[in-house]
Order: C-alpha cells, then structure tokens, then sequence
C-alpha cells in the first residue's frame, strides 16, 4: 500500500530547496536559488556536452567548451590569466590543462611573447564553435520566442546572477579568512 503523503505542520511545503537544514529565515528564496542554480548548471553542463558531441568532438568537458568558446571570443588571442578571470575560474591548472587538452585536439593554438603564452582558435577550432552554433539554434532556441518582453526577463536574469555571483566571491572571501 502506497504511503499517505503528509504535510508537515508548520513548515511552508512550497518551497523547492536540496538543503532544508540551511533555509535561512531572513532569505527563504535564497536557499529556492541555489536550488535553482544547482540543477540549471547541471542541465547546462550537460548541454553544452551533449551539444559539442553534435558538434562533433566527443569527450569534451563543460569546462573545455566554455574555454574554446571564450577562446574564440571576438576572433582574439587570449591569455590564460584573461581566461580564467573571465570565466571566474579560481584553479588556473584547470584551465591550463583544458587548453592543453584543446591543443591536442588542434582546436586551439599558443604562441610565446616573451614570457607569456597566448591562445587561439585554430581554423578547426573556428570551425567546432560554428558548428556547436548551428546545433543551439536548432536545438535550443526553438524554445525561445525571442519576445521583447522574454528577451527582457533573460537580460535581467543575467544581471541578477552576475550580482549574485559578486556576493557569493564576497561570502568566500569571508569564509576564506575565518576558517580555524
């Protein structure tokens, strides 16, 4: 016989959180977003994986794809301190070894000046990044109206989560200095 679901007795049962322990009542919504920003980096992740073995190169990590993407960013060369600080990555070997990783695949190519190294996307690296476009638009924008109105929410969204973003590096700084 299948359980009797019960709603718990004062507690708000709308609330879609992973961690009840740490709903904070100055900010329920707070623990609603990190909810939220867990699953929808989960389901990016996986896209942008999923897209880029569309795209034609397999094995690819989301952080391999940010990096080509950002790589090509503006048909630029690219250093890997720039990269990392773009993309607020903290670990710069990560990138290091993802830019190795998409040099071997010859997506990507450096070049010394003086002491340091610059990055570019190579002709198959430009080729990859159109390619992983041409899947996006025909798998992922037919979900989108392209409205005023809904462009407008994903702009604030964006917005929202880069001011996000400054708290929760500002949090870890805190952190950081008041670990025993």
């Amino acid at each position: 016989m299948p359980k009797q679901l019960v709603p718990l007795v004062g507690q708000d049962c709308g609330r879609i959180v992973s961690s009840q322990h740490l709903v904070s009542p100055k900010s329920p919504e707070l623990s609603e977003f990190e909810f939220g920003m867990i699953i929808a980096w989960h389901a990016f992740s996986r896209w942008m994986t999923r897209c880029m073995t569309a795209a034609g190169v397999k094995d690819m990590t989301p952080i391999d794809v940010l990096v080509l993407h950002h790589v090509a960013h503006r048909d630029s060369e690219k250093r890997l301190a720039d990269i990392c600080f773009v993309l607020n990555v903290e670990d710069t070997h990560v990138v290091s070894y993802s830019l190795r990783k998409l040099a071997a695949l010859g997506l990507v190519q450096s070049r010394k000046l003086g002491k340091e190294a610059f990055f570019a996307t190579t002709d198959s690296g430009r080729e990859v990044c159109a390619a992983y476009r041409d899947v996006r638009e025909a798998c992922l924008m037919p979900g989108f109206t392209g409205s005023a109105e809904d462009n407008a929410q994903i702009g604030d969204l964006a917005r929202l989560l880069r001011t996000l973003s400054g708290r929760y590096d500002q949090a870890a700084r805190a952190a950081s200095t008041s670990a025993p």
